[in-house]
């Protein structure tokens, strides 16, 4: 029939229409901003270092805990090109003790970024996701959009709140390949123990 299509939609109109006066399901709007809707979990704004200590410090031991390594992989592959990374000359221990590199600056132009998620994706070092935090307006045109790292640095615990799934999956993989190479460690401590005893058995 001809129109059939256009009728279907008006009644779909008028049934969401007359109903919002009567469930609370069919309506579209809140107001804002004294009600607000709880973010999705697969949310995502713009994006946040991770770090794995308490807090992330300050000063000459800032990049404690922090998963970040400057390995400027996500820079690279940025599409807007909005991230900047310097890398140390030096290296500091991470969250695990392990010497790494680190950044000493970190920033992101979230004026420019686009929130396609890429640098989350090519992190091998699960340090950057993507945040739910979007009422980042300010009245400085000329730096308040540009973060800096310690501006971007929150907490795994923060990383679980807004994406518990995701960090879960995330925290049970990185303790996977924390056990496999603590196994690979001591397979490589025990040959070369080995190897000792059976040079000085040869000796003797």
């Amino acid at each position: 029939m001809l129109g059939e299509g256009i009728l279907k939609g008006m009644a779909e109109t008028a049934k969401n229409f007359f109903g919002s006066y009567f469930s609370a399901e069919r309506l579209t709007t809140v107001e804002y901003p004294e009600q607000r809707i709880a973010p999705f979990e697969a949310a995502r704004v713009f994006p946040f270092l991770v770090f794995d200590s308490k807090n992330p410090g300050d000063g000459a031991d800032w990049q404690t805990g922090m998963r970040c390594v400057a390995c400027q992989i996500c820079e690279k592959e940025c599409p807007p090109k909005c991230i900047f990374i310097e890398k140390s000359k030096d290296k500091k221990p991470d969250a695990l003790g392990k010497p790494q590199f680190y950044p000493v600056k970190f920033d992101i132009d979230i004026s420019v970024c686009m929130s396609c998620q890429i640098c989350v994706e090519v992190c091998p070092f699960e340090a950057i996701k993507m945040d739910t935090e979007f009422e980042l307006s300010t009245v400085d045109r000329f730096g308040g959009l540009l973060l800096d790292r310690q501006q971007l640095a929150k907490s795994n615990e923060y990383y679980h709140q807004i994406h518990p799934a995701e960090a879960a999956g995330v925290d049970a993989r990185l303790v996977a390949e924390k056990v496999k190479a603590d196994a690979k460690a001591r397979s490589a401590a025990d040959a070369a123990v080995a190897k000792a005893a059976a040079i000085a058995g040869e000796g003797a």
